[in-house]
């Protein structure tokens, strides 16, 4: 039967790209609305193309799926010329699937997988006919609940959700969702449904815990209000990371996506301990998928979804320890399919570069090297793990394998950065640049070599040992980013190096976002009032709103961003537990000041707390 569509023709022919809405793309579930007692409609709060790109969403929508008693669909956040017809015309938001409005559903599920998507979720809330605020909501309304990274410091955006799921989704949903059938076939209330699901590992209600704060603004404690509700949420992870359920058939969407093909999770987690990496400190332990099993996932997706290209996701790709087994059953695969291979950023090693000349085309592609510091020293504060040495080296290799432009990544205004650590910056983009000098003869070399770095505001982050860390100002920020385009216009080879620079505003406001506490609600929500949406997207953004919000709400942007925290200070995360110790970062936070570094996992145990888990490297020297 034809699915009537949502949105009618003549407002389809208004907007731009009008397959952001209509569903029934290529491997989308269908299922018969009367056989399904839970429907789950998920939300990636931006625009489609990046939504759809998103791993995470098609894991849960194939987890959830999989289940004869659920129905998940997918939302996302209608674009700004839908969302003007929306507002105007009262048209409630609507799934893909079925069309049919959010408001009917039984969960609105929220990928929080940035800081600057907070506005679009509100839009989500509000264009679905929710209540903003969740104390305002009834049995009536369908439960919202937040998932992702952003959950592990929940706190800004708590009076608008009613339950975050903290950790990794293939663990407690069924627990949660099994609840919330007796809830929805009972008399039982929305309070008592959401107290009850408190007590579900990885459950974090927000309504069931009290903040109290010190005179001079900073958290006293973060307490539970009954006795049954867990003072800490620890964190799910996923042990059993190799029968985990994945999606053999990815939904494909009719227009070009962000990542426009198959998406192989290799591992979970990364090994290297750098300190200002959250994503490393939140994934432990690091978990490895089969290799074989990898291979049969790659045939089985390319078979599923007509794509022509497969790439590979986790953090280190190349600390994954059957890499090599793995990439060359998948250059067989672009040698007998025409497969093309999309190589994530690897360690710049002899393997690496010999199997990037088989996958890529070099006179297209450059090397990435995410330096992060531009001296020895620095890159120990952050215990990055290479040395000038790897990045000479592994240049020369690339160099002399036909390679000519080079990209570095920086971080300005890391703890303890001096003027020497910026001028380290320039001197490393021009060494890398004679390497290259040095080791190509002219009659080899193809154009001019080319040295790219751009450098990034550094954001410390909650659960790495730089939550105690303070952001520098905005112009100091532009001072260290104009010291160092002049250091590169001070080059001998200053014609093959380019400097960039990030904008520092919304790099202040992820600062107030990522570090923030249940005093920002207010604020956010006067942004979202002004008309902020899509704040991710550089043409969108407008930090006038932010700042004017501030001002109303009385919130003091440095006190969240350049105040550094004192060792035994209460964050407001304090109630969460992922996995890695208070106790750790601590100590890891004291030894960046100290310059010293920490091994990686698989060198030797630095004792972080993520062995309570039970997996993962942890115990691989054990199996």
């Amino acid at each position: 039967m034809e699915q009537r569509l949502a949105l009618p023709e003549r407002v389809l022919m208004q907007i731009e790209k009008p397959a952001r809405y209509i569903g029934n793309e290529v491997n989308m579930v269908r299922k018969n609305l009367s056989e399904v007692d839970v429907r789950i409609a998920m939300c990636f709060p931006d625009v489609y193309e990046i939504g759809m790109s998103y791993l995470g969403i098609q894991i849960l929508y194939d987890m959830f799926n999989r289940r004869e008693d659920v129905y998940c669909e997918r939302v996302y956040s209608p674009w700004p010329d839908l969302d003007a017809i929306m507002r105007k015309e009262h048209i409630p938001l609507f799934s893909l699937e079925t069309q049919t409005a959010i408001s009917e559903f039984d969960w609105l599920a929220i990928t929080i997988q940035y800081e600057m998507c907070y506005t679009n979720i509100l839009q989500v809330i509000d264009l679905a006919g929710i209540p903003l605020l969740a104390k305002d909501r009834t049995k009536e309304h369908p439960i919202v609940i937040g998932g992702g990274p952003c959950t592990v410091n929940p706190e800004p955006m708590a009076d608008f959700f009613d339950i975050f799921y903290i950790g990794e989704g293939e663990t407690s949903y069924d627990a949660l969702l099994d609840l919330y059938k007796q809830y929805k076939h009972s008399d039982m209330s929305r309070e008592d449904f959401l107290r009850r699901a408190s007590s579900i590992p990885g459950i974090y209600v927000p309504s069931m815990y009290e903040v109290s704060y010190q005179e001079d603004g900073t958290i006293e404690k973060v307490v539970p209000k009954y006795e049954d509700v867990p003072a800490k949420v620890k964190r799910q992870v996923v042990v059993d990371f190799e029968n985990v359920s994945y999606p053999m058939k990815p939904v494909v969407p009719y227009i070009r996506a962000t990542q426009d093909r198959v998406c192989l999770e290799i591992m979970r987690g990364c090994i290297r301990g750098c300190r200002f990496c959250q994503a490393g400190m939140i994934y432990r332990p690091t978990r490895q998928k089969n290799v074989e099993m990898l291979k049969k996932y790659a045939r089985t997706m390319l078979d599923n979804t007509g794509y022509e290209e497969i790439s590979l996701s986790s953090l280190s790709s190349s600390d994954y320890e059957n890499l090599d087994v793995l990439l060359n059953y998948l250059i067989t695969l672009r040698d007998t399919d025409h497969v093309n291979v999309s190589l994530p950023s690897l360690r710049i090693d002899a393997f690496s570069l010999d199997v990037m000349s088989k996958v890529q085309d070099i006179k297209k592609s450059s090397l990435t090297f995410a330096s992060e510091a531009g001296t020895q020293r620095l890159r120990d504060v952050i215990n990055k793990g290479i040395t000038d040495e790897n990045l000479l080296e592994g240049s020369r290799q690339a160099f002399l394998g036909g390679w000519d432009k080079v990209k570095l990544y920086f971080m300005l205004g890391l703890p303890t950065e001096t003027d020497e650590d910026l001028y380290g910056i320039a001197d490393l983009a021009e060494r890398i640049s004679e390497v290259y000098f040095d080791n190509v003869p002219k009659e080899k070399r193809n154009g001019r070599v080319m040295i790219n770095a751009s450098a990034s505001y550094f954001v410390p982050k909650p659960f790495t040992p730089f939550q105690w860390a303070p952001m520098i100002l905005p112009d100091e920020f532009t001072r260290r980013a104009r010291y160092v385009k002049d250091s590169f216009r001070a080059q001998r080879n200053q014609k093959s190096l380019k400097f960039s620079y990030h904008d520092a505003g919304i790099s202040i406001l992820e600062g107030v976002l990522a570090r923030g506490d249940r005093r920002l609600g207010a604020a956010i929500l006067d942004v979202y009032e002004q008309g902020g949406i899509f704040d991710a997207w550089t043409e969108y953004f407008d930090m006038q709103r932010y700042e004017n919000a501030f001002a109303n709400h009385h919130v003091d942007i440095e006190f969240y961003t350049a105040r550094k925290r004192p060792d035994d200070e209460v964050f407001p995360w304090e109630h969460l537990d992922v996995g890695v110790s208070r106790g750790f970062l601590l100590q890891e936070w004291h030894k960046a000041q100290e310059g010293k570094t920490t091994g990686n996992c698989r060198m030797q145990c630095s004792g972080c707390g993520s062995a309570t888990y039970g997996g993962g490297v942890c115990f691989e020297a054990k199996n």
